[in-house]
């Protein structure tokens, strides 16, 4: 069961997927404070969401996603506190799903996840503790791997396939 991570820059969106979520059996509660007594909640199907708007705000959905809980955070994704938010829920997964046909090595896969998550080449090569000359050469790798001319192409093409 893959929990749902979300970070959206408007409340019609976010309304959007909480009722998918409901739809598919996700219980939705408004706030990110968690009070239940155990700290692993995976098992509650519990979707948590609302504003974003300051730094204990984003602790809070941190912490509950790290509990198992889902989050729909609204924030807008490309401020920074947005991409910090993001950042943050992405650590939490052990690493990118990726499907096991996708052609390319898992550093490239590091580089395009962080660039399909809204950062700048800059930011995911600093990320990944890799200088900007690196980070370009595996990017431009990871092009030639799955057959496209642009970046663009290739972090639409490496969502396409971690989708599906």
């Amino acid at each position: 069961m893959t929990v749902p991570r979300h970070v959206l820059p408007d409340l019609p969106a976010a309304t959007t997927v909480l009722r998918a979520l409901t739809r598919d059996g996700w219980h939705t509660r408004e706030g990110f404070a968690l009070l239940a007594d155990t700290w692993d909640v995976s098992d509650t199907r519990l979707v948590l969401f609302g504003r974003v708007d300051d730094d204990d705000t984003v602790r809070l959905v941190v912490l509950a996603a790290a509990r198992g809980a889902g989050v729909v955070a609204v924030v807008d994704p490309t401020s920074p506190r947005g991409r910090a938010l993001r950042a943050d829920l992405d650590r939490l997964t052990p690493g990118p799903t990726v499907p096991a046909v996708l052609p390319l090595r898992p550093e490239q896969v590091a580089l395009l996840a962080r660039l399909a998550a809204g950062e700048t080449i800059a930011a995911a090569a600093a990320a990944e503790f890799l200088s900007l000359r690196t980070a370009n050469r595996r990017i431009a790798a990871a092009r030639a791997a799955l057959g496209v001319r642009t970046t663009r192409e290739a972090v639409l093409a490496y969502l396409h396939r971690r989708a599906g």
